[in-house]
């Protein structure tokens, strides 16, 4: 296991592995189906980068959001590792050249979405490829009785046929017991094999804090704890209102949501890592991916859907094992919110259908074809267009996406990108005939290289600003040269891709299961009820709570959560009592003291403690009172 250490310092700089990766790694080496359950921040991408360096061949990674792809592919690229993402929103001839390249390069790493892998092109690639290792991340999506359900996963053991005796390490950070069974059937185990570290995170404090005024409350859990902190929102717009409040308390913090354009979204995200920024106040689609590790505090403004997701977020916290705090701020009115928010995550059949003829008539697919077909999407001017409902339309499409029709990505920015599709020889030719377009090719060419080899980045602002002319002039130009085949032009997206799976069937004939439905609505249900249980509980320590719903039993009392802050007031634990009862007895075998004296005497407990003890000893027969009321041992 010498290479697997070697490969650790070489390429990340650590001499050791943190808990069980080193378990998860010798077992997926030694050709073992392996799911590994590491908390959030626990250094899952190790457990399969590692052991696929140490083997020939490349290791096909399966992940659902872009983001996380491509924050990956970048940093193994930084570490001199090749790997390539393969994601919506690339061109046709720019997947065929990076498969290509997967089968005859050097590269290390294909990440892929789960809807490319039903693609023919991935398939008969695959074939041609030394795959190494079938990675796949968020396994928790493969489950039907999991938070965060993707058909789209159910697909992924296809690969097993593909792909027969090549090893699957399955990996995720919240599963109950119930998904990590599913886990392994879905994806065809040979033997069950699942590899978990406690969710216990002990440096960090459970807090939830009753509020009705929760801005102010957030100002002043800002002033007390020093260090970067995320604040979780439901909606884009408070996002927005909450760091304009923050700031005019003179809090450095801005705002982040899925609405805002690329470029701005990573400015934020880098303002923030780097500390330029102290708060980040966002929705959900922030984090993912994002290992910053000196994070002091998480609060949740409004109830999180599942404590699944709560456990993700809050987990973003104290990654650097320092003490952290990951606050819920919570009010009755937040269990109406949240009960009308799971009401309307299950929208009537109609409008389902009525969502779907949306769609097919947006991007006119005709009936019967559109199978493949991948479309930017921008469901604010879908809604402007069919005077549709926003929140509808999103759970409309949760619901059309689960049963097979479309998927859809996630929102992430791409660049502009061109490739030549002539060679050297016939481009020279074609400028010599086309005087016109020389000036513009000779600029191409001075501006980028490898442009004859692969798709390459390229800004039409400063294109069009050599050029001195205007962007929308440097964008006819690049059509024009692709419609006459001389170069392919993918302009840059900063929208979410949505790709039909299936032919485009009568929106009155659309297929959705009612048990399915009623059988999600249950789930969801349970899980609001669990996150309300959680939130309005004043008896249980809450890392106890957390950890006994994925299915840990007997931890301990993690003494810094509210509950537990409240509880150590009054309860007398055994350690405590011998401490007391300890410094007590050297006391009084020194001589008698009265009880304030004693109470004066005895070190690191509060007076209620000490007096409780004396109580429990005297009654023991540990001690007595003399004539003048003192303590003495007996």
């Amino acid at each position: 296991m010498a290479a697997i250490h070697d490969i650790l310092e070489k390429y990340w700089g650590f001499k050791t592995f943190r808990p069980l990766q080193e378990e998860i790694i010798t077992s997926v080496l030694a050709g073992k189906d392996t799911l590994a359950l590491l908390p959030t921040g626990g250094g899952k991408s190790i457990c399969f980068q590692v052991p696929a360096l140490a083997m020939e061949g490349i290791c096909i990674v399966v992940s659902p959001l872009i983001a996380l792809m491509k924050d990956q592919v970048e940093n193994l690229v930084r570490r001199d590792i090749k790997a390539i993402a393969i994601t919506s929103g690339m061109h046709k001839r720019e997947i065929d050249i990076a498969l290509d390249n997967c089968v005859h390069g050097k590269i290390k790493f294909l990440y892929l979405s789960p809807e490319r892998l039903e693609t023919e092109i991935v398939k008969v690639r695959l074939l041609k490829m030394k795959v190494n290792l079938i990675a796949i991340d968020e396994s928790h999506c493969i489950s039907q009785w999991g938070y965060d359900f993707r058909p789209s996963y159910l697909k992924i053991a296809e690969l097993r046929e593909l792909l027969p005796g090549i090893p699957v390490l399955a990996l995720t950070a919240t599963a109950t017991p119930e998904v990590v069974k599913d886990i392994q059937q879905k994806l065809l185990f040979k033997k069950e094999n699942a590899l978990q570290k406690s969710f216990e995170r002990k440096n960090l404090a459970y807090v939830v804090l009753p509020e009705e005024d929760k801005l102010a409350r957030l100002v002043k859990i800002a002033n007390s704890v020093k260090g970067t902190g995320i604040v979780y929102v439901r909606n884009r717009k408070k996002t927005q209102e909450i760091a304009s409040y923050l700031i005019s308390h003179k809090i450095s913090a801005d705002f982040y949501h899925a609405g805002l354009d690329g470029k701005m979204r990573d400015q934020k995200q880098s303002n923030w890592i780097q500390n330029k920024t102290r708060i980040i106040v966002c929705t959900n689609a922030f984090g993912m991916g994002i290992d910053k590790p000196d994070v002091r505090f998480v609060v949740h403004i409004d109830l999180p859907d599942s404590l699944e997701a709560y456990f993700q977020e809050a987990g973003r916290a104290g990654r650097d094992e320092q003490k952290a705090y990951a606050i819920l701020l919570y009010n009755p009115g937040d269990k109406i919110e949240l009960k009308r928010n799971v009401e309307t995550s299950f929208p009537e059949l109609d409008e389902i259908r009525q969502t779907y003829q949306a769609l097919a008539n947006y991007y006119q697919v005709p009936t019967g074809s559109g199978a493949g077909s991948t479309y930017d999407f921008n469901i604010a001017d879908l809604c402007d267009t069919y005077k549709l409902q926003a929140i509808t339309v999103f759970n409309s499409l949760k619901f059309i996406e689960r049963e097979g029709y479309i998927s859809l990505t996630d929102a992430v920015f791409q660049p502009s990108r061109i490739k030549l599709d002539m060679n050297r020889e016939d481009l020279y030719k074609f400028q010599i005939s086309n005087p016109k377009q020389d000036l513009f090719i000779k600029l191409l060419l001075r501006s980028y290289s490898g442009l004859f080899d692969n798709f390459v980045k390229i800004s039409e602002y400063d294109l069009a600003k050599k050029a001195s002319v205007n962007k929308d002039e440097i964008v006819k130009r690049l059509n024009y040269l692709q419609q006459i085949k001389l170069l392919t032009y993918a302009p840059q997206t900063d929208l979410p891709q949505l790709t039909f799976l299936q032919p485009r069937v009568d929106a009155k004939v659309l297929s959705l299961s009612k048990e399915s439905f009623s059988m999600l609505k249950k789930r969801a249900t349970e899980r609001m009820e669990s996150v309300l249980h959680y939130a309005e509980s004043t008896h249980r320590c809450r890392s106890q709570l957390l950890l006994s719903y994925f299915g840990e039993s007997g931890a301990y009392r993690c003494n810094h959560c509210d509950v537990c802050l409240e509880e150590n007031k009054t309860v007398l634990h055994t350690d405590e009592y011998e401490n007391i009862s300890g410094q007590i007895k050297q006391l009084l075998a020194v001589h008698p003291l009265d009880l304030k004296h004693l109470v004066d005497s005895v070190t690191g407990s509060n007076e209620n403690k000490i007096i409780h003890t004396v109580q429990l000893m005297t009654d023991n027969g540990e001690l007595k009172h003399d004539e003048e009321n003192r303590l003495s041992l007996s």
